[in-house]
């Protein structure tokens, strides 16, 4: 075996994701399982340079995992040839510019979305990369959840017939930060610093319904701020401008109608955090971030509506859950995997920046929706600025 190293500069690892998953969950943990063999007798040894603003933080997360270079200029580190991939999960404002001087920079990019925050902008980092001849990738990692994957294999092998629906639910409650800490940053519900759940989560959906249902060829959005007023990490009460909630209506090709609820203003009923409930003419199923269960057509109940009795049964003792089947790994990791075999060993990769700039399409298009009050089309994107009409 030969040992490469590779070095990622990393850039947001002061935060929550950025950190946990990005730094500790996928490359931290690719070190501890001795690398990522390449099957051809290479095996990469990814090493982490970490960028920020906040020394001290830098610092200590260096000291705490015994990483040994880290820096708050990203100019600097930009410059050294030693560096082969520039990472960013640092809040969307500040993402395009630097995405654009890693490119400038000939780094092969990954990064988190929304990869900026308009539609221009993104495409112009597609453009970009591609006149740079690198690799980019963008994170989309609900689709390496198990229960997600789970869902694809259903969807591979035709169990739900003809889909017809798709119902999706998300979120929690945030607390807003007086009585009890918020569990998201504060900036997230400001929209001059590019807060809002739309395009949060409008990325996501995005590639979700995308990938395993279909191109979205329109939406139809309502966007609100149910809690106006919250607190930021000092403790100082700050207006809400920026949308906490948003209702959905995609209408996808083929037909199928997805449904949407995006909240962080709910409390959870349901077993996940998302769920997502799949209607076909053979089967329906409901998948969440690590189960999934089905029901069949054949094993479907004849439920009578009779508001004067209660019901005699529980409906979710109805549904079957799917085996695992498999062992599945932290999402964030497998996809970095496959981003790393795309580089070093031109394995195929499609998750790239335009198929970022589809997800920012699409919260452009809902914000838009919820402020005109009407249903708007999704064209195809093209890396020279047009759309075509589907």
């Amino acid at each position: 075996m030969t040992r490469k190293t590779v070095r990622i500069a990393m850039n947001g690892v002061t935060g929550r994701m950025g950190y946990r998953q990005h730094l500790v969950r996928s490359l931290l943990a690719l070190r501890e399982a001795g690398g990522l063999a390449l099957g051809d007798g290479t095996v990469l040894w990814p090493e982490p340079v970490l960028v920020g603003r906040r020394e001290h933080a830098l610092r200590e997360i260096a000291e705490r995992h015994s990483l040994e270079h880290w820096s708050t200029d990203l100019d600097e580190v930009l410059a050294d040839d030693s560096i082969d991939i520039y990472f960013d999960a640092q809040v969307t404002a500040a993402r395009e510019e630097a995405l654009k001087k890693a490119i400038a920079a000939g780094k092969h990019i990954y990064t988190e979305k929304p990869v900026a925050t308009g539609l221009s902008g993104a495409l112009e980092l597609a453009r970009l990369a591609q006149d740079a001849g690198i690799r980019h990738g963008v994170v989309q990692d609900k689709l390496f959840l198990p229960g997600l994957l789970k869902l694809k294999r259903l969807i591979d092998g035709g169990f739900f017939g003809r889909i017809l629906s798709v119902r999706g639910e998300f979120g929690y409650w945030v607390f807003e930060g007086d009585w009890q800490p918020a569990q998201r940053p504060s900036w997230n519900y400001r929209a001059e610093d590019g807060g809002g759940i739309v395009s949060d989560m409008f990325p996501h959906w995005e590639y979700v319904l995308h990938e395993l249902f279909g191109p979205i060829r329109s939406v139809q959005a309502l966007a609100t701020t149910h809690l106006p007023r919250r607190w930021d990490e000092q403790g100082n009460a700050y207006e809400a401008t920026a949308d906490d909630a948003a209702y959905g209506i995609f209408e996808l090709e083929g037909g199928i109608v997805a449904q949407i609820n995006s909240s962080w203003a709910v409390r959870v009923g349901r077993d996940e955090l998302v769920e997502f409930q799949v209607d076909g003419t053979e089967g329906s199923a409901v998948a969440g971030l690590r189960n999934c269960r089905v029901q069949h057509r054949s094993s479907t109940p004849k439920p009578v509506w009779n508001p004067d009795l209660p019901a005699a049964y529980a409906f979710r003792d109805q549904w079957q859950e799917v085996p695992d089947n498999t062992e599945f790994d932290n999402g964030f990791k497998a996809q970095w995997e496959v981003f790393l075999k795309h580089v070093y060993a031109d394995a195929p990769y499609h998750w790239d920046l335009l198929a970022g700039a589809r997800g920012v399409q699409l919260a452009e298009l809902g914000l838009r929706s919820s402020s005109e009050g009407r249903r708007f089309a999704v064209p195809e994107l093209r890396l020279d600025g047009t759309e075509a009409t589907r």
